[in-house]
């Protein structure tokens, strides 16, 4: 009677968390992080550098040339996306890595789990930092009801607006509204807030979570106008709730 082999089981896709800055990795991610980094060899990330010289800090040990990692960015041709998840199909675990934090959040990793359930690939999340929800716990804002809105628009009239609307949306519904800007463009944008937000509107700046210079702060609009405080090229969150 002929052997009957069995089926091949399809790899997993690991969420795998990062650091939000240049932290030691297992001052802040759990040693489940470490585990599945030396058990992958094949990444999804967004730039081959850094996400080399992450693995390499958790796992100094791992052998650089047995990795295979495909990148994923803003000129990823999306068509190929599906392509990056045949290692699963043959078996073998992914590892798929945000530049910072949490994969699939404010990520374009959500592309690939977007993908992964299509082809009914399991998804594994790790637990790692999110920013977001990191700014949201520290608040001291209404964490029962958030939304977040990612980055404000560019141009100015437009970004007043939606400023504007946000703090409607959160003094009706009593929701925490949060988003972010880019680094650079921080310190604009607290000036706009404090602006266009109505004086006692609560407003949290969180920045560099998690690093050494971390600064989380929730104060009144009028009160942040007499503060100086430096956001330039720092990641940072905003939370307001009217």
């Amino acid at each position: 009677m002929e052997e009957v082999k069995p089926s091949l089981v399809a790899g997993k896709v690991y969420l795998i968390p990062t650091t939000l800055g240049d932290s030691a990795p297992l001052e802040v991610l759990p040693i489940s992080i470490k585990r599945t980094i030396e058990n992958t060899d094949y990444y999804i990330v967004e730039n081959e550098k850094t996400a080399r010289h992450f693995i390499k800090k958790v796992s100094p040990g791992k052998a650089q040339p047995s990795l295979h990692i495909e990148s994923l960015n803003k000129f990823t041709d999306p068509a190929t996306i599906p392509s990056f998840l045949e290692p699963c199909i043959s078996g073998f675990d992914i590892g798929l890595l945000s530049e910072a934090g949490c994969p699939g959040i404010a990520d374009p990793g959500a592309e690939v789990i977007k993908v992964a359930h299509e082809k009914r690939i399991q998804v594994v999340p790790l637990v790692g930092p999110s920013s977001i929800l990191m700014a949201m716990m520290s608040s001291g804002m209404n964490g029962q009801n958030f939304a977040f809105n990612g980055y404000l628009p560019i141009d100015t009239s437009e970004r007043r607006a939606t400023i504007k609307n946000l703090e409607k949306i959160s003094r009706e519904k009593g929701q925490s509204q949060i988003f972010m800007e880019t680094p650079y463009r921080n310190d604009k944008l607290l000036k706009e807030l404090t602006r266009v937000l109505q004086k006692g509107t609560r407003l949290c700046i969180a920045c560099d979570i998690t690093l050494p210079t971390e600064y989380i702060k929730t104060k009144i609009v009028h009160e942040w106008s007499e503060i100086p405080v430096d956001l330039n090229k720092r990641p940072t969150i905003f939370i307001i709730q009217a």
